[in-house]
């Protein structure tokens, strides 16, 4: 899964700022640590809504370096950006990828929406349309 490294700074007047190298969008904070790495989660979240909405390919995740902390996309998002980065690199336009699919494009915009819940399966075969192939991967956790 897609892993960006994030830093969190000790605010002046308490708490942590959280910022990311990667996604320049993506600022939040939180008055604990616990509260600065869930709203580091839902703040990269929501910046990739930014890059959906401007067509913008969504920057892979550098190495962390070792001042930083790894914050994870949620796999239904992950699999997102990989379709929306699939589609500016192919240069596909959304209604030909459509009628590709077989379906209707008011049905495509929804499989790019971050808000709807899309199955694996159609992010797979909109992935498959534009010659890519999804792969998943299960390792034990450490």
């Amino acid at each position: 899964m897609q892993k960006y490294p994030a830093h969190f700074d000790p605010a002046d007047e308490g708490g942590y700022t959280v910022t990311f190298r990667d996604i320049p969008e993506a600022i939040t904070q939180g008055d604990t640590l616990e509260e600065a790495e869930a709203m580091a989660r839902d703040a990269l979240v929501t910046a990739m809504t930014f890059y959906f909405e401007d067509g913008r390919t969504v920057p892979a995740p550098s190495k962390a370096q070792k001042d930083e902390r790894l914050v994870e996309l949620p796999p239904s998002v992950a699999a997102k950006v990989a379709l929306l980065n699939a589609r500016l690199t192919t240069g596909i336009r959304p209604a030909d990828l459509a009628r590709t699919m077989g379906i209707k494009p008011q049905e495509l915009t929804r499989i790019f929406d971050l808000g709807h819940a899309t199955k694996i399966d159609t992010v797979a075969a909109a992935l498959a349309a534009m010659g890519y192939a999804l792969e998943l991967q299960v390792t034990p956790v450490k």
